[in-house]
Parts: C-alpha cells; sequence; structure tokens
C-alpha cells in the first residue's frame, strides 16, 4: 500500500498492525457520513437518480404477479456481480443449473462458478424475506454471507463470520507489502462495523440515494469478510433500496454497470480512501442508480408485453388453463424440463410432455439440450431481454 498516498486521507487514518517482525501499515475508515456539501452537480445527479427510481417503483406498482417477473432480474445479477469477481457462467447457465437441480439432474450443471452464482441468487431472496423481521444490519450480512459461501471455493473463508485475520487487496498472488489496500485490522473490525451499523439506522440531512453511495463504499473501505465482501456490498444496495421503501420490488440493480465500468468502479471507490473524494464516487454512483433504473423499467415492459402476447396467443389457441399457468411460470424458470414442469403444475410426466409440445408448436419454448437424462427447453425471448 501506498503509505505517503493514504497518510493525510480525509476519510480515515493509517494504523500500525501486526508483530514487530511482521508489522503493516492498514487503513481504517472516518465513521459516516462524510463532510459532501451539496454543488448544482450533485443535487442535479440526485434529483435525476430520485425521478428515474420513482419511475421504476411506480411501474413496480402495476405489476399483476410481481414475483414471477423479478426472477430474471434477480439472475441477471447474481451473473454479473459475480462476474465482477471473476466468476465465468451466464444466465443460461444459471437457469440451466436450477432446472436441472429441481428435477434431479443438478450434476449436468454443477461447475463451481455456477454454484456460486446459484449462490448468490439464494442470498439475495433469503434476504429479502428476511427483511419480514430484521432490517439490514451485521446479523443480516453474516447469515446473507454464509448462504453466500455455503459449499463453494469460499467456503474456507469462515462463512457467516466476520474475518479474524488480515486480508488484503491488489493484483492476484500479491503478498500483504505488495497490496494497493489494506483494510482495517483485526481488532479494529468490529468497531468499524458498529459504526457502519448505527449510521444505517440513523437518518442524516443527505438524500437516500446518497447515502447508498456512502454505503457501499464504506463496507468495501472496512472489508469485514475474508471473502465475498464485493458481492455482499452489492447485494446490501438491492436490499437497502426495499427496506427505505424506494422500491416495492427488487428491481434494481447495480452490477451491469459496475461491471461495465469496473476500473473506474475500483478507482473511484479507493480514491475515497486515498484522497476523500466522495464528490467522484457518489456522482459516479447516482449516475448508475439513473441509468440502471431506466434500463429496469425497459426490461420490465418488455417482459409485462411478452407475457401479455404468449398469455393471449394460447387463450386464442383454447389450450388448458394449466397452459397459462406454465408461461407464467417461465418469466421466473425460463429453461425447463419435463420432469421439472410435472412438479411445477402437479400433473404427469405425460401431461407435463403435453404442455410443453404446445408450446414448441407455438414457438414459445425451444429445445436446446437432449440430454441422456432429460431434454432441455428454454423460453429464448425472456433470456434474449434478460441478457440483451
Amino acid at each position: 500500500m501506498d503509505i505517503e498516498r493514504f497518510r493525510n486521507s480525509p476519510a480515515g487514518r493509517l494504523v500500525r498492525a501486526g508483530p514487530d517482525d511482521a508489522a503493516y501499515w492498514a487503513f481504517v475508515p472516518h465513521p459516516l457520513p462524510p463532510d459532501l456539501p451539496p454543488d448544482a452537480e450533485l443535487m442535479l445527479a440526485s434529483a435525476d437518480a430520485a425521478y428515474a427510481v420513482g419511475e421504476l417503483a411506480a411501474l413496480g406498482r402495476t405489476i399483476v404477479n410481481p414475483h414471477l417477473l423479478i426472477g430474471p432480474f434477480v439472475r441477471r445479477e447474481a451473473v454479473l456481480s459475480s462476474r465482477i469477481e471473476g466468476t465465468q457462467a451466464d444466465v443460461a447457465d444459471l437457469y440451466a443449473y436450477e432446472a436441472g437441480r429441481l428435477s434431479g439432474l443438478a450434476a449436468t450443471q454443477s461447475s463451481d462458478d455456477v454454484r456460486e452464482v446459484a449462490n448468490y441468487v439464494e442470498a439475495l431472496e433469503y434476504g429479502l424475506a428476511r427483511l419480514a423481521s430484521l432490517p439490514v444490519s451485521l446479523r443480516l450480512m453474516r447469515e446473507l454471507h454464509g448462504r453466500l459461501m455455503q459449499g463453494v471455493r469460499g467456503k474456507h473463508a469462515t462463512p457467516g463470520e466476520f474475518r479474524r485475520s488480515q486480508n488484503w487487496i491488489g493484483r492476484p498472488g500479491c503478498s500483504l507489502n505488495e497490496a494497493e489496500y489494506v483494510p482495517p485490522p483485526p481488532d479494529e473490525v468490529l468497531a468499524a462495523l458498529d459504526a457502519f451499523e448505527k449510521y444505517l439506522h440513523t437518518d442524516d440531512i443527505q438524500p437516500r440515494l446518497v447515502r447508498l453511495a456512502f454505503i457501499h463504499q464504506q463496507f468495501e473501505a472496512i472489508h469485514p469478510f475474508l471473502d465475498g465482501n464485493g458481492r455482499i456490498g452489492r447485494l446490501l444496495i438491492s436490499l437497502l433500496l426495499v427496506e427505505w421503501g424506494l422500491l416495492p420490488l427488487p428491481l434494481l440493480y447495480l452490477s451491469a454497470y459496475f461491471e461495465r465500468e469496473r476500473q473506474t468502479y475500483y478507482d473511484l471507490l479507493w480514491r475515497v480512501n486515498a484522497d476523500g473524494d466522495w464528490r467522484s464516487w457518489t456522482l459516479f454512483f447516482l449516475h448508475g442508480v439513473a441509468e440502471q433504473a431506466r434500463d429496469a423499467s425497459a426490461r420490465a415492459k418488455r417482459l409485462q408485453d411478452l407475457q401479455a402476447e404468449w398469455r393471449a396467443h394460447i387463450i386464442h389457441a383454447r389450450a388448458p388453463a394449466l397452459t397459462l399457468v406454465l408461461i407464467d411460470e417461465l418469466f421466473r424458470s425460463p429453461m425447463v424440463t419435463i420432469p421439472h414442469v410435472a412438479k411445477l403444475l402437479g400433473v404427469t410426466y405425460h401431461s407435463a410432455q403435453r404442455h410443453v409440445e404446445r408450446l414448441l408448436h407455438a414457438g414459445i419454448l425451444t429445445q436446446v439440450s437432449d440430454q441422456s437424462a432429460g431434454k432441455l427447453f428454454s423460453a429464448r425471448e425472456i433470456l434474449e431481454i434478460t441478457t440483451s
């Protein structure tokens, strides 16, 4: 870590840690909030982001069956947030894995990368359900981390526990002394987290989207887990948007923006620590919120229109009501097997096969594989809207 760059930072303090024969410098961020005077550009960016989020919230309240349509958003976020950390899996891989697991075929799509992405989905869905009884808090963060890291490459990184040893950030394989950034030493972590949690539960004069920018940066600066910090930090954005009532549903995710602007994302995150440049980071974050809120609105409308088009086609063809149920379920899980459909609809294998054949004939489903364990079918247009 470049000690001279961090020595006079207004955003935190350097501390000497470790035994004398292996001492090192680490950075402890000051408690939130920072002193960020409003200016015209910040106020405009904040207002634009709030307007875009408000439009998305209004759209979310009109969705008749929202739990079917949020599935594609959650899975896209899981893939992109994991990709920022180097995981190589796409949305189709994830859906194929889930379809196989529901059909008892998980061995066909069981790479470590796909399991990591599936864990992200599970952690996010768990967190959203948990908000009914527990606010975003240190306890919830530990619970989310336990689910995120369960049974995957980070399983040895004390899942569900804040770290008791030093971590650091830098190029792959670098040593502690070669790191670009060293977060608080273990004996400073809990105090930093306590101040962080107090800020979560205290209102201040800043707009909530600005507060969200502060919170995300501070969590990454503390880096409280041995692994998975980036993903948990991005999960918190989604959960706080819902907990604070800014969105009725988890429709807004920033990982597409962060992944596309990855170098700027990291540069600005760490520039706050070194230079106290909260303004540049906050503007970057607000621009991402506005962009991704508008993107989510467009995707949600396209999914709604597609669902209405397919339902109208099937009703016109006088297909059984259960075929309509299957269409709705495709928005939750657009890759299916016949055993999966049988389980979803509560029907026999042969009855499920007939429902799938109707949708194949209508061009709604396409067969994408013919594995010995079972055929896999895809609602290609849903995947295109999700991933384009």
